[in-house]
């Protein structure tokens, strides 16, 4: 029998969540999915009932997932090295191979039977399912690169990797109208017919700009963006990032991680949430709860 005060308690959430629920029914929201919350047993099985729940309440969830550190495990069993400029992972032919048999396959294939295990309709997807996802070569400029030296500049090629250059929306707004959830790899194919391994924040990004999505969410091994003190910043405008940028506040990989939060909300995206993906059910917590657990970036100030 549960206790007075437990009931209570239990009552007061649910009320919390209701205008939450209430505001956000029959809107897309676009979580990427990467970091602990990948690879912790706990925390993938709390991020799969919070899709599934997102699901049943209303909310049309899709889901895009990294995968670099499965990738990395696989290429070291097979004996491949590979370097790295800036974070991103140079992919030769061989390499790709590899990336689509972990993020198209295994990686994917998890996720989908994760949220399938929970009472969910998770369907599986990479970029090239109905050609939806069309990539470019991503060259690299040694004038924007972190590695930039007082040499003349010099393009990078890092072979398989590359950037969004279009998406189709169809098949993805089909599904995520529906009764389905679509578990997306970011694997898009380019005019030359090759795939490309594309960065899973920026995939999730431009699905968002592309859906006007109502949120998009970025899973991180962060609590947020912090300030100099490490406090939690929230509430951030367009504005605000830009000077927390020129102010050193936001350097390193959040940065990227923060332009594709700009570009979203100034694609359409009404707000973009950088939370902790090391909470149990940290996607639940920053939709219905008041406080949340992370950083609310907004295109404007409420």
């Amino acid at each position: 029998m549960i206790q007075k005060k437990s009931a209570l308690q239990i009552a007061e959430v649910l009320i919390e969540a209701l205008p939450y629920i209430q505001r956000f029914k029959g809107r897309t929201v676009v979580v990427k999915f990467g970091g602990n919350a990948m690879v912790d047993e706990d925390l993938k099985h709390c991020f799969a009932q919070d899709i599934v729940l997102m699901k049943l309440v209303g909310i049309n969830p899709i889901v895009v997932h990294g995968g670099g550190p499965q990738i990395g495990q696989l290429l070291q069993k097979l004996g491949k090295t590979t370097g790295f400029v800036d974070g991103m992972r140079i992919t030769d032919s061989e390499t790709m191979d590899v990336v689509e048999m972990v993020l198209g396959g295994l990686v994917n294939k998890e996720i989908v039977n994760l949220i399938n295990r929970h009472g969910g309709k998770a369907v599986g997807l990479t970029g090239k399912d109905g050609d939806f996802i069309r990539a470019k070569k991503l060259l690299l400029n040694t004038v924007d690169s972190l590695a930039l030296t007082k040499s003349a500049p010099e393009i990078i090629d890092l072979g398989h990797v590359g950037e969004v250059s279009s998406i189709d929306p169809a098949v993805v707004d089909m599904l995520g109208r529906s009764d389905f959830i679509p578990v997306i790899a970011p694997i898009g194919v380019g005019d030359d017919g090759h795939s490309y391994n594309i960065n899973a924040d920026l995939v999730a990004g431009k699905i968002a700009e592309v859906l006007k999505a109502e949120k998009l969410i970025l899973l991180t091994n962060t609590a947020g963006i912090l300030d100099q003190q490490g406090n939690l910043l929230t509430g951030l405008t367009l504005k605000d990032i830009d000077n927390l940028i020129a102010d050193g506040t936001i350097s390193g990989g959040m940065i990227p991680k923060t332009r594709c939060a700009t570009d979203a909300l100034k694609g359409g995206v009404n707000s973009v949430h950088i939370i902790d993906g090391r909470v149990d059910h940290a996607v639940l917590l920053e939709l219905f709860t008041n406080q949340g657990v992370g950083t609310l970036l907004l295109s404007r100030p409420r």
